[in-house]
């Protein structure tokens, strides 16, 4: 498969990565899935769409257009967990995030899964790498958002219902404090509901990347679905996903186009 990766180069020192918007599954992959809408329903819906304005900010954007099921290149790539003790899913995942297996058979083998990382996992962070290196030597600093969003309710991953914004900095190690805490701000006066540092911390591009006493500030933004799109209780491949619908995310956009002007203003403090 060519053109699975998308990258958009701007001038500003803001990257946007979008790891788990794509939907594309390659032929001899989806063969081995219990069935292709069960491996597309936990992607993060239309994300892309939601901050597609971030490119007339002059921000970068990465995006992969695969599937997360194919490969997960938001989990770290020697397997180990990044929430010890809690329900998560894996490099490869064998389970959609309500516990249904994906596969119909037996799940990836090692050789396979050092496959899908050679092919699809480092190109990704190769490519975001070099853009923030490339934005880092004008600039000094960067600040790299990874944007995400999941379904409010999923009882197998965490109880209740989500708050609309989730605000990971790896406990404060990622990025600066001067920006969480202008991003967090922003969250407290829209009048949603948002939270710190919660049951998302960070993936692996958080943490791996936010390096703040190197000038790279890494945030992620984890964002309740039902803030930009109608959910349906029970999703099914009749109603899910929902349509993308500018007037349905028109109320959350502004607040999306402020936390990003918050980033580029910290990162050109």
């Amino acid at each position: 498969m060519t053109g699975w990766l998308e990258i958009g180069r701007g001038d500003a020192p803001l990257v946007v990565a979008f790891p788990h918007t794509g939907t594309d599954i390659l032929p001899d992959i989806e063969a081995g899935f219990v069935s292709p809408w069960l491996a597309r329903r936990d992607a993060d819906w239309w994300v892309h769409e939601l901050y597609a304005f971030a490119r007339a900010l002059g921000a970068t954007t990465v995006r992969t257009r695969l599937s997360r099921s194919v490969i997960d290149v938001n989990r770290d790539p020697s397997g180990a967990s990044l929430y010890p003790g809690q329900t998560t899913t894996e490099l490869c995942p064998t389970s959609t995030f309500d516990g249904d297996p994906l596969y119909a058979g037996e799940p990836p083998s090692a050789d396979e899964i050092d496959r899908r990382r050679r092919l699809y996992f480092d190109p990704y962070h190769d490519a975001l790498q070099g853009e923030i290196q490339r934005l880092r030597a004008p600039h000094g600093r960067v600040a790299l958002y990874d944007a995400h969003s999941i379904r409010s309710r999923i009882p197998r991953l965490f109880e209740g219902e989500l708050p609309l914004f989730n605000i990971g900095t790896n406990g404060g190690l990622a990025c600066g404090t001067a920006l969480s805490d202008a991003i967090e701000a922003i969250c407290a006066k829209s009048g949603y509901s948002h939270v710190r540092d919660g049951r998302f911390k960070g993936g692996w591009t958080t943490r791996h990347y936010g390096r703040p006493a190197d000038g790279v500030h890494a945030i992620q933004m984890e964002l309740s679905m039902r803030g930009y799109l109608t959910e349906p209780a029970v999703p099914t491949p009749d109603n899910w996903p929902a349509p993308w619908s500018p007037e349905t995310a028109a109320g959350l956009h502004p607040h999306l186009v402020a936390i990003l002007n918050a980033c580029l203003a910290f990162a050109k403090a």
